[in-house]
C-alpha cells in the first residue's frame, strides 16, 4: 500500500515546498488547512485550489474556531492569561488546536504519516511535533522544512524547476493572524532595543486627534462573556467585534520578549484587542466577586496553565487539572464591566454582578461599618501584629552586645 502522509497546510512557500518534495519521496499527500480565524473566505478559496495543482490528493478545509475557543481560549480568560502580563496566547493556542485537528482527519483517511512546515528554529515545531506524537504515536512524523535545512531561496529555486512559481516577499515584516491575536517580526525584532514602528501592525497607524473616548460595556456569564454594548454575540462574533473596534484605537499592541521553549530569548510584536479587553474586563469583575485567597490562586494556577500551553505541554494530566480549577473558580463571575476606550490604551470606569462581594450598607473601606466596633478593631490590629513584635524583640535581645 503505498505511503499517504497528511500534511498541514497553510498555503505558504513551506508547506508548497513539503506537498511537491513528499510526493517525489513516494507519499501520496493529503493537504489540511485548520482555520483557526487567521483566514478570509478568498484566502482560503486560494489554499483550495493551490492544493491540487501542487499534486495534493486530497484536501480538508476544518473551520475550527468554535473549537479554539471552547477548547482553549476560554481557560486563557478563566485565568487572566498574559506572558509576562503582556502577550495573550494566540499562537500557542492556535498551533495545538490545528495540530489536534491534523490528526483528526489522518485517523479518518487512515494515513500512515504526518507532516508539518516548521523549521526547527522556533517553537512551532516542538508544538506540532509533541501534538502529532501524542495524539498519534503509530504514524511516522515527516518534517522536511527542517530536517533539509533548505534556505528560502532554494525552495523556491525547487519549486520553480516543478513549475510554481512563489515570487519572494517584499514585505519588511511577517504577519501571523488569527482569531485571538496577531503577531508581527521584522528586523526591530531581532534584537532587545529596537521600537517596532506603529505602522508594522495589521492596524497601522493611528490617528488619535481624531478618536473621541469611546464608552463600552461588556458582560460575561459565569466567566465567559457574552455582550457587547448590550447585545448578545457568540464568542466568536464577539472577538471579531471587540478585534474591529480595538484595532480603531490601536489596543491591545504590544512586543513582548521572553524565554523560548528553545531556551534562548525571542521578541514578537502583536496586536490583540480582543484579548486584551476581555482579560482586563474580566479581571476586574473577578476582584468584585472572588475571595482574596481565590484571585491569588488563580494568578498562580492560571500562570502555570498558560505556561504548559504555550511551552507545548497541553496533554500533561495537569492541564486537565487545572481547567477543573478554572472553570470552578467562576460560578460566581457574572456581570457587566463598563470601559472607555482612547487611542492606544483604555480604562476601567466601573464593575456591577449580582455577587458582588462589596456592599456599601454593611462596610466601606475607611468609612463607617456595622460589622464590628472600635475596640474590636483596635483588638484585631494589635493581634495582626503579635508575630512581628516577637520577632523583632528576639532579634534585640539575640544582638551581639
Amino acid at each position: 500500500m503505498k505511503k499517504h502522509v497528511v500534511l498541514a497546510f497553510s498555503g505558504g512557500l513551506d508547506t508548497s515546498f513539503c506537498v511537491v518534495h513528499l510526493r517525489e519521496q513516494g507519499y501520496e499527500v493529503s493537504t489540511v488547512t485548520v482555520n483557526t480565524g487567521g483566514f478570509s473566505s478568498q484566502e482560503l478559496a486560494r489554499i483550495e485550489s493551490l492544493s491540487p495543482k501542487l499534486g495534493a490528493q486530497r484536501h480538508h478545509t476544518v473551520d475550527a474556531r468554535a473549537e479554539l475557543f471552547d477548547r482553549y481560549l476560554r481557560y486563557l480568560i478563566y485565568g487572566n492569561v498574559l506572558r509576562g502580563n503582556l502577550y495573550p496566547l494566540s499562537v500557542s493556542a492556535e498551533r495545538v488546536a490545528q495540530a489536534a485537528k491534523v490528526v483528526a482527519v489522518a485517523k479518518q483517511v487512515d494515513a500512515t504519516a504526518l507532516a508539518h512546515g516548521s523549521t526547527g528554529a522556533g517553537n512551532d515545531q516542538v508544538r506540532f511535533d509533541v501534538a502529532f506524537r501524542a495524539l498519534a504515536p503509530e504514524l511516522e512524523l515527516l518534517t522536511p522544512i527542517r530536517t533539509l535545512a533548505l534556505s528560502r531561496a532554494e525552495e523556491r529555486a525547487f519549486l520553480k524547476q516543478h513549475g510554481f512559481e512563489f515570487p519572494e516577499k517584499t514585505e519588511h515584516y511577517s504577519v501571523n493572524e488569527g482569531m485571538w491575536g496577531i503577531s508581527v517580526s521584522g528586523r526591530e525584532t531581532l534584537n532587545s532595543w529596537s521600537a517596532l514602528p506603529q505602522s508594522a501592525f495589521p492596524g497601522g497607524e493611528i490617528d488619535a486627534a481624531k478618536l473621541a473616548p469611546k464608552p463600552l460595556a461588556l458582560s460575561f456569564r459565569h466567566g465567559v462573556p457574552d455582550t457587547v454594548d448590550g447585545k448578545s454575540l457568540d464568542p466568536i462574533a464577539l472577538i471579531a467585534e471587540l478585534n474591529t473596534i480595538g484595532r480603531e484605537y490601536g489596543i491591545g499592541r504590544g512586543v513582548h520578549l521572553g524565554d523560548t521553549i528553545l531556551g534562548i530569548k525571542g521578541r514578537v510584536g502583536f496586536e490583540a484587542p480582543a484579548a486584551h479587553l476581555l482579560i482586563g474586563a474580566h479581571r476586574e469583575l473577578e476582584k468584585l466577586v472572588l475571595s482574596g485567597r481565590q484571585q491569588f490562586w488563580k494568578d498562580t494556577l492560571g500562570n502555570l496553565y498558560g505556561q504548559l500551553l504555550h511551552e507545548g505541554n497541553f496533554f500533561d494530566p495537569l492541564a486537565r487539572n487545572l481547567e477543573a480549577f478554572l472553570e470552578s473558580s467562576q460560578q460566581r463571575v457574572t456581570g457587566e464591566v463598563k470601559l472607555t476606550l482612547y487611542p492606544r490604551t483604555w480604562s476601567v470606569d466601573g464593575v456591577r454582578s449580582p455577587h458582588s462581594l462589596m456592599d456599601a450598607k454593611v462596610a466601606s473601606y475607611g468609612e463607617a461599618n456595622k460589622l464590628w466596633s472600635g475596640a474590636e478593631a483596635a483588638g484585631f490590629a494589635k493581634l495582626y501584629g503579635v508575630q512581628q513584635i516577637l520577632v523583632l524583640r528576639a532579634g534585640e535581645e539575640n544582638a551581639a552586645p
